[in-house]
């Protein structure tokens, strides 16, 4: 495997924020790019990452899946700067990893085996569609933050709502229809479709919300979320097991 990128930061950021979630992945490679597909340990959370042929500049590789240490890969990602290019290579049991720029750097990073079984994205249904600005969802979840651990995401026909309530206070943020795109399921319409989220893992995801401008939340009654941020040259997905209201 020998693949080049002519700018590496999309993929250092996305590997800071993955790393957040678990501490070790298999990534994927062939002809269609590259892809990461990991649950953190509290099998709580999915995280899901693409990136396509178009974003390299060379990919030479048939099928190809390694195992890496997030920490490790991570700290060498973030020497690169703006300008540099980097090279990723397969070599016996190492990762070769060049960065070029005004000098020309290479590290070696050992390959691991990861025990876990092969995840992959799971096919789920949802009852609402939400598209609005990354900054709007990431203040939004801030501000919950502030009086809980967790909050409720609420689509009614004409609004969207997030809010959060604690032992004493809340916090609460709306938007209209001309704000954020809504769109229901037909048979969903009357009444509100909610479902109630840990802030602990919202606050981990919101972090991509400072690369794309664009957020997708797609939710049901008590039911998975789903967090999309999606460009031409990449796809970054969260899923998210729902909170459980139990009664005191």
């Amino acid at each position: 495997m020998l693949l080049k990128l002519e700018e590496p930061k999309i993929l250092s950021d996305i590997i800071a924020i993955i790393s957040d979630l678990v501490i070790e992945v298999r990534m994927k490679f062939n002809k269609q790019g590259m892809s990461i597909v990991a649950i953190d340990p509290a099998n709580v959370a999915l995280v899901s990452f693409k990136l396509p042929k178009e974003a390299f500049s060379q990919l030479e590789v048939e099928e190809e899946t390694i195992g890496v240490s997030l920490d490790s890969l991570k700290s060498i990602l973030k020497r690169c700067r703006p300008g540099s290019s980097l090279f990723m290579q397969t070599e016996d049991n190492l990762l070769r990893i060049e960065i070029q720029d005004k000098i020309k750097r290479e590290f070696k990073l050992s390959l691991i085996e990861i025990e876990t079984e092969e995840k992959t994205m799971p096919n789920l249904e949802f009852a609402s569609k939400v598209e609005m600005p990354g900054i709007d969802l990431s203040e939004a979840i801030e501000d919950c933050n502030i009086v809980a651990d967790a909050c409720t995401f609420i689509s009614q026909k004409d609004k969207f709502i997030i809010e959060a309530k604690g032992s004493l206070n809340s916090a609460k943020s709306e938007f209209s229809s001309d704000e954020v795109k809504i769109d229901i399921v037909p048979g969903e319409e009357i009444g509100e479709i909610k479902g109630r989220y840990s802030l602990e893992y919202l606050q981990k995801f919101i972090k991509a919300t400072r690369l794309i401008e664009k957020t997708t939340i797609n939710f049901s009654n008590n039911y998975p979320l789903k967090l999309e941020f999606k460009t031409p040259r990449m796809e970054l997905s969260f899923v998210l097991a729902p909170r459980v209201e139990t009664e005191d």
